[in-house]
């Protein structure tokens, strides 16, 4: 049996370009901390395939020994942006976390959603968080052939993600690409059915794994200028 492929994190990809200064100060003076992953089904999971919070729960937690840190999961299969906005009160401020991962764009592609709405439902959150004491970071769409695989979701795909990225900069929160990151991984030969799950979609078990661990790699990073110990 061949060995798993190895991730690769492409830390000039995903690096966040702002610090995690509430994070930072929670793991500082709390024991117990909590993050929001607030998105769809490629947060809540699908098919069996156990999605990025647990994982990056297991990761944190074995990085910062000792603190119980807890990934909330908040993803609801089929939601974009306009529906996930009306779920930051009771999904999101509700918990008191310290950092929030806003997951969009998949369903903003794959039915076809509006590009304005998307925007202007991205733009509320975001200003609705930032009046919390919470970090941001936003995750794009994962590249999977159901996002790419035709000339037409290719061409939403290609609006929609510099548009959450535009958003995000405007915002001054960060962004974690998966879109970037796993079309780098499609571009260094690892084949589009490779990185689903089966159904074209959803990330396989291996990308799913290794988004998880280029996320880590990325908060971790963005950690390291406060000094946690």
């Amino acid at each position: 049996m061949p060995a798993p492929r190895p991730c690769e994190s492409h830390l000039d990809i995903i690096r966040l370009g702002h610090g995690l200064p509430h994070f930072a100060q929670a793991l500082k003076s709390r024991r117990k901390v909590r993050l929001v992953a607030l998105g769809s089904s490629s947060t809540a999971g699908a098919d069996s395939i156990l999605p990025y919070p647990p994982r990056l729960e297991m990761l944190l937690r074995q990085r910062f020994f000792g603190r119980m840190i807890d990934v909330i999961n908040r993803g609801v299969g089929g939601q974009e942006a306009p529906e996930e906005f009306s779920r930051i009160e009771s999904d999101v401020v509700a918990e008191a976390p310290a950092l929030v991962i806003w997951q969009v764009g998949t369903n903003a592609v794959y039915k076809s959603y509006n590009p304005a709405e998307v925007r202007a439902t991205l733009e509320a959150g975001l200003d609705v968080l930032a009046a919390l004491p919470l970090d941001v970071v936003v995750m794009d769409s994962q590249y999977t052939s159901a996002i790419v695989g035709t000339a037409d979701a290719l061409k939403l795909a290609n609006i929609i993600m510099p548009m959450i990225a535009e958003v995000s900069a405007s915002k001054k929160v960060n962004l974690f690409s998966r879109f970037a990151l796993m079309k780098r991984w499609a571009d260094d030969n690892i084949p589009l059915p490779e990185l689903d799950d089966g159904g074209q979609l959803h990330t396989s078990e291996w990308a799913t794994n290794c988004v998880t661990q280029a996320l880590f790699d990325a908060i971790d990073e963005a950690l390291k200028p406060e000094a946690i110990t």
